[in-house]
């Protein structure tokens, strides 16, 4: 054996040593994956991105979008098992295939499990017993990674189909509590908000463990849960600013648990935040807005406690633990542009307003046909 050959041994093996450690802490260690296992997933996100800049509209933009994820998930997978082909291609070669097409070919029939090549060297059948092995793990590991996945999805998108009805589509803070007063249903606000409260905490647990949960996109182009958690956590603020006697102590429960899940979200994505604001920090969101929100809440009744002056200032201190990751997250996510949620360079100034239902009213005295 020359020393050649011995290199390219010596590089198979840390190849496949490598290829094993992302496998393991992207697949089974309950943590987020090194920035090495998700290139190529940020390669085809990044794609993705620039196809979608030649739609138009944001529904043909999030059609693309959604694609996004899918096939990035596919390449991760296909990935794995062509550099496990290539490390025992180059293990083959080191103890003495005679070509690379043969070690080449010996490698995928054992990784694949095909048999149709064998090594009549000293220690090849090791080597394709190995390889035949870690074929069938991996195929193994990605099948049950996909259930997973979207064991987890399908538990994030029933609350989030759930708030249409209840906040619009895209959901809005204002627009949850007004419909819920025009309907009598703030009573069931508390446990709304609890609700949401333990959603927020398994969106943590699932979200930094599998990070492509983040990117997969909700069934319907107007749903997001980043926008969907947005809106429950500025309704539970609005709660506390405008009515604290009347709030439920579970809005303050839904917003404590809901930061904490951004926060530790932008842990994983990166995205920069203070860990201990001031109440007394400023927010993106403009006062202006708030206040048309809040008075149109007043003008259908809805129960206020605290005087209009002062509310902006308590809304602004809760807003302060979660807006700036919010918008953030909801930027690199290409969330759909709903009110309240920040820019999206994607969309192009694009904004959509939530999607109320039509109050229709049978006309009086009209009877069924006879």
């Amino acid at each position: 054996m020359n020393a050649a050959r011995i290199i390219v041994l010596i590089l198979g093996i840390a190849i496949l040593l490598i290829n094993v450690a992302l496998v393991i802490t992207t697949l089974i260690v309950p943590r987020s994956a090194s920035g090495l296992a998700s290139l190529p997933m940020r390669v085809v996100r990044a794609t993705f991105r620039r196809i979608s800049l030649l739609a138009r509209s944001y529904p043909s933009k999030d059609r693309i979008l959604a694609f996004s994820e899918p096939v990035a998930l596919v390449v991760l997978l296909a990935g794995w098992l062509t550099v496990a082909v290539v490390g025992f291609a180059l293990i083959n070669w080191g103890i003495g295939s005679p070509t690379v097409d043969s070690a080449f070919a010996e490698s995928g029939s054992s990784v694949f499990t095909l048999g149709f090549t064998l090594g009549n060297r000293s220690g090849s059948h090791l080597v394709d017993f190995v390889a035949a092995g870690t074929g069938m793990v991996l195929v193994a590991l990605q099948i049950a990674y996909l259930p997973t996945l979207y064991g987890a999805y399908n538990r994030r998108e029933t609350l989030v189909t759930l708030l249409e009805s209840r906040a619009g589509a895209p959901a809005w803070g204002p627009e949850l509590l007004a419909r819920h007063h025009l309907v009598g249903l703030i009573g069931s606000l508390p446990d709304l908000f609890a609700g949401w409260e333990r959603w927020a905490a398994d969106v943590a647990e699932s979200h930094t463990s599998y990070p492509s949960l983040l990117y997969l996109r909700s069934p319907k182009a107007q749903n997001s849960w980043v926008i969907s958690l947005i809106a429950v956590m500025d309704a539970a603020a609005i709660c506390l600013a405008v009515d604290p006697e009347g709030a439920p102590i579970e809005a303050r429960m839904c917003i404590r648990m809901g930061f904490t899940c951004l926060r530790d979200i932008a842990l994983v994505t990166r995205i920069p935040f203070d860990p201990d604001p001031s109440p007394d920090d400023q927010i993106s969101l403009p006062e202006p807005e708030f206040d048309a929100a809040v008075t149109h809440l007043r003008e259908i009744g809805y129960p206020a406690s605290r005087p209009p002056e002062d509310a902006w200032s308590h809304f602004r201190g809760w807003r302060a633990n979660y807006e700036g990751i919010a918008y953030a997250l909801a930027a690199l996510l290409n969330a759909p542009p709903a009110r309240w949620t920040g820019p999206r360079r994607l969309f192009r100034g694009e904004s959509l307003e939530p999607r109320r239902p039509v109050d229709r009213q049978p006309t009086r005295g009209s009877g069924p046909a006879l």
